[in-house]
């Protein structure tokens, strides 16, 4: 830095970054108490049984739903969260299009993100992904992927029983 000016701008730079970090780690002290609440804790040690649902992504979702009981069965869970496609019909002409645009735009972003991980760690969704994979590109399986994730939390969270992963022969 050869300028008064660079350095002073750097410096404002570096405790912007400070400040952001501290603030980070504030909000994850109020999560991580949150969690432990009487209200969420029980859900969130089940949510965390299945593969790719961490913390974030337990906590995050027991806020949104509020009540798992409101949902009929997972097809209107997923039309909540936003995982079902597009549909245009006129007549008797209908056609399903990608994703729809409606529902819950933090929730869908989780779960896809977490899908990733599952899709390397649970054996029956590993080779699910990897059945997609051969018609159709890795973006759109994940999102496959990620609808079979939420149909487990669905199902964990209604039965009250952990996940347990399948054996794939």
């Amino acid at each position: 830095m050869q300028h008064e000016s660079g350095i002073q701008a750097l410096k404002i730079l570096v405790q912007e970054a400070e400040q952001q970090r501290k603030l980070m780690l504030e909000v994850l002290k109020k999560i991580r108490l949150l969690s432990r609440s009487e209200k969420y804790a029980k859900n969130i040690v089940l949510l965390r049984t299945i593969p790719g649902v961490g913390l974030i992504t337990a906590i995050t979702f027991l806020v949104e739903i509020e009540n798992i009981e409101r949902f009929a069965n997972t097809d209107n869970f997923a039309g909540f969260v936003g995982l079902v496609p597009n549909r245009h019909s006129s007549g008797p002409k209908t056609s399903d299009g990608e994703m729809t645009f409606r529902g819950q735009k933090m929730l869908k972003s989780l779960l896809v993100e977490s899908s990733w991980t599952a899709a390397r760690t649970d054996p029956a969704l590993i080779m699910s992904y990897h059945s997609y994979v051969k018609r159709m590109e890795p973006n759109k399986a994940v999102v496959r992927i990620a609808k079979k994730v939420l149909n487990r939390m669905y199902f964990v969270l209604k039965n009250k029983m952990e996940y347990v992963p399948g054996v794939v022969k």
